[in-house]
């Protein structure tokens, strides 16, 4: 079997899952599919749970269950807390159907920006008649959460080697810890605060406020867009017509 091929995309440290059936497919595809699988949220808990193996099948096929998985892993302090609260304070039920709530929208999340380059969003962003000003900002905001990641380790790493900060061990002696976070906090801002004035000084160079400015790469809507963006109608009919069946007969 070969080797899968990442690279990183700059969207929350989510990897590029290059070898994935969904990589070369359109990103308006992509993001109808996103957003129907995001619709069945508001399904019970018997038909989440339903929707919720068929889109693990759908992320198994696409080759993007493992990243998909990394992400809901990321979340567990969160989803946690979350169960703990809801099963001590209203229901265990309540407590099921919202982690696997919070689970599926990490999911849909993991479905588009695995498989999509923060370029490619803005282009569906711009097909949507977002003015170009907000769907660049909006992708290049993506693409930097890496960037701040990688700062953010940066920073950690200069600190320790100079003994300026160590490791949280334990729940012990948290005001120091706080207080250790500002000496992180306020290099990161700065840092922040450069990159982002060079990014404008770049953008204003490579013409950004053009008035007649064309994009270099154009979509391309092919057959397999078609039968996603088909498949993922169908599915939000189904959804909208299983719901309020439901709550009717209910």
């Amino acid at each position: 079997m070969p080797r899968q091929r990442r690279a990183r995309l700059g969207a929350r440290g989510l990897a590029l899952v290059e070898d994935s059936p969904l990589r070369w497919a359109d990103p308006r595809a992509k993001l109808a599919l996103s957003l129907c699988a995001s619709l069945a949220v508001m399904l019970p808990l018997k038909q989440l749970a339903v929707f919720m193996a068929a889109f693990a099948g759908l992320l198994l096929w696409a080759r993007l269950l493992p990243e998909a998985a990394r992400q809901v892993w990321r979340l567990k302090w969160i989803l946690l807390a979350l169960f703990l609260l809801d099963w001590l304070l209203v229901s265990l039920d309540l407590a099921v159907i919202i982690t696997l709530r919070l689970a599926l929208l990490a999911g849909a999340f993991s479905l588009f920006f695995a498989s999509t380059m923060p370029g490619e969003l803005r282009l569906a962003l711009e097909w949507l008649r977002l003015p170009y000003r907000y769907a660049f900002s909006l992708s290049l905001a993506f693409q930097s959460l890496e960037l701040l990641g990688d700062e953010w380790r940066a920073i950690l790493e200069a600190q320790q080697a100079r003994g300026a900060w160590t490791p949280p061990t334990g729940w012990r002696n948290l005001s120091g810890r706080l207080r250790d976070l500002v000496s992180l906090t306020v290099p990161a801002i700065t840092l922040a605060a450069k990159r982002a004035w060079s990014m404008t000084e770049a953008a204003y160079a490579r013409g950004f406020d053009s008035p007649h400015r064309q994009p270099y790469r154009r979509l391309a809507w092919r057959p397999l867009d078609t039968w996603l963006l088909i498949g993922s109608v169908a599915a939000m009919a189904a959804l909208l017509i299983w719901r309020y069946t439901t709550a009717w007969n209910g």
